[in-house]
């Protein structure tokens, strides 16, 4: 089996470079690579890789990630997260090849209380969740076969992330505030790459695969309980740090504007998923400790 990837850059692409390897002929690429093409903006390019590679999966783990920028560069983000997957899935198709690739929760405007399921109706409130989920779109209509897998609150040792921010930021401040009416459940970029794999390897008899999965760890939480939670296993491991528990503060979103709006509730119901694959994902806290551990490792 030949799997071409790209994002490696990424923190998902970067732990689908060691999930994927295993399974077959891996070729991976990030926007810089010099032997083939991998930057999703030259379009032109990637379908001579593709048409050179032939691979027999696809694998798309690059987007535009800058959720606040998004809001002025709407161009930019609509070429990578919206007519990108579309030379892909196109690609796919011509070559019957199965096409991965990695959604968001913020296709829908997160309103209510509940976990979404694969079905619920989209409403994306920002520019990044539009581009996001015409990408999703492009890819359905293309007639491929393909897996989309919505994930959120992604970090990982690899890149920059909120684990990494708050730690760098209780080392500098004496107070720290961080919303918390915004709930969903952090979701380690190596879970997501080792699903992704164990869902490949499960599937690789089969020819045609379509369908949109929602990936993320078990449990929810808002951001100031996860930075409470960070900041206190940074302690338990003597890491110094400025900001103490009692001057971590909760506030809410309207007291931290920014350019793009966040949805309140990026809950997401995984039954499908599990049910589909045999899978029992792990709460967040599993893969936040260690990733926690790691980090600090490398900077003590």
């Amino acid at each position: 089996m030949k799997i071409l990837l790209f994002g490696t850059n990424g923190q998902v692409g970067w732990e689908l470079q060691r999930s994927l390897a295993p399974l077959g002929e891996l070729i991976a690429l990030s926007s810089g690579s010099s032997d083939f093409c991998g930057d999703l903006a030259n379009p032109s390019g990637v379908k001579q890789t593709i048409r050179k590679i032939k691979p027999d999966i696809i694998v798309n783990a690059a987007a535009y990630t800058s959720v606040d920028k998004a809001e002025s560069e709407v161009e930019h983000a609509h070429i990578l997260n919206a007519q990108a997957p579309s030379v892909l899935a196109q690609e796919a198709r011509e070559l019957n090849a199965c096409l991965v690739h990695y959604s968001t929760d913020y296709v829908f405007n997160g309103n209510g209380g509940l976990p979404y399921v694969e079905t619920d109706a989209t409403d994306p409130i920002n520019v990044y969740g539009k581009t996001k989920l015409a990408g999703e779109n492009n890819i359905i209509a293309s007639g491929c076969s393909y897996l989309i897998f919505r994930t959120s609150w992604v970090y990982a040792t690899h890149g920059n992330n909120f684990i990494k921010s708050i730690l760098r930021l209780a080392q500098q401040r004496d107070k720290l505030t961080v919303v918390d009416d915004q709930i969903g459940s952090p979701t380690g970029a190596e879970l997501v790459a080792d699903v992704t794999a164990n869902i490949l390897y499960s599937l690789r008899y089969q020819p045609k695969v379509n369908g949109i999965y929602h990936l993320v760890a078990r449990g929810y939480i808002s951001w100031y309980q996860f930075a409470k939670f960070i900041i206190e296993h940074a302690r338990h491991a003597e890491f110094t740090l400025k900001t103490q528990l009692d001057t971590l503060l909760p506030i809410a979103s309207a007291d931290f504007p920014l350019p793009a709006k966040r949805p309140l509730n990026s809950r997401l119901n995984t039954c499908k998923l599990e049910n589909q694959f045999g899978l029992n994902l792990p709460v967040w806290q599993a893969g936040v400790s260690r990733t926690i551990k790691e980090i600090l490792s490398k900077e003590l």
